[in-house]
């Protein structure tokens, strides 16, 4: 997808049409999954229905959701922000199809209470999101690879490894403009990262 805003998720009604489709086979065991947490923990951002749901090869784990937007809310590389946009790009350049990927947060439920600033997860809210991750990645029978994105999301190197110790773990800094305007160094150590997982998928078949 092309880097303007062309199908993202900036309207309630584009949203609406996306929310339809997790009735799907692929998508419905995934947003049952995500109900539980909403129940526990508050408002929980959707899997894409666009991606591969639970055909899914690659995980890519983010940190938390933003504190922007109105429901129905999705964990999607089309969502009208910086992120998305640089995902998009990163992505394409590391030729990993859409179908192949499913996008998830760390810490999957909403932080922010109404009109708050964005803040960092705290230390109790990054061990619950990470301890319900075996239960998410359970449910992705054709996994093959974890991108973990940001600092947040390399916490869950260990419970993943005991959880599923098939999988390939790949970390690389987060696709925020926050950190990828930084520097140059940070976007080559992100292609690196997206490239190298991308090649665990080719080896896999």
């Amino acid at each position: 997808m092309d880097d303007d805003d062309t199908g993202t998720l900036a309207r309630p009604e584009d949203r609406e049409r996306r929310a339809a489709l997790l009735a799907g086979p692929s998508f419905a065991p995934l947003d049952a999954y995500c109900r539980g947490i909403a129940a526990r923990f508050g408002p929980t951002p959707h899997v894409d229905p666009l991606d591969g749901g639970t055909d899914a090869h690659l995980l890519l784990l983010l940190e938390t959701p933003g504190p922007w937007g109105a429901a129905p809310r999705f964990v999607s590389r089309d969502n009208p922000t910086g992120t998305a946009r640089n995902l998009r790009r990163f992505l394409s350049t590391a030729r990993i199809e859409r179908r192949d990927t499913v996008l998830w947060n760390a810490v999957p439920w909403i932080i922010h209470t109404p009109g708050a600033r964005n803040r960092e997860p705290r230390r109790a809210e990054i061990d619950m999101g990470i301890s319900l991750l075996p239960g998410f990645v359970a449910l992705l029978q054709r996994l093959r690879v974890v991108v973990m994105a940001g600092r947040t999301a390399a916490l869950a190197m260990p419970i993943l490894r005991e959880a599923r110790p098939d999988l390939a773990l790949v970390a690389m800094p987060h696709p925020s403009p926050t950190y990828v305007n930084t520097s140059p160094a940070v976007t080559m150590r992100i292609a690196t990262a997206l490239n190298q997982a991308s090649a665990c998928l080719s080896v896999g078949g």
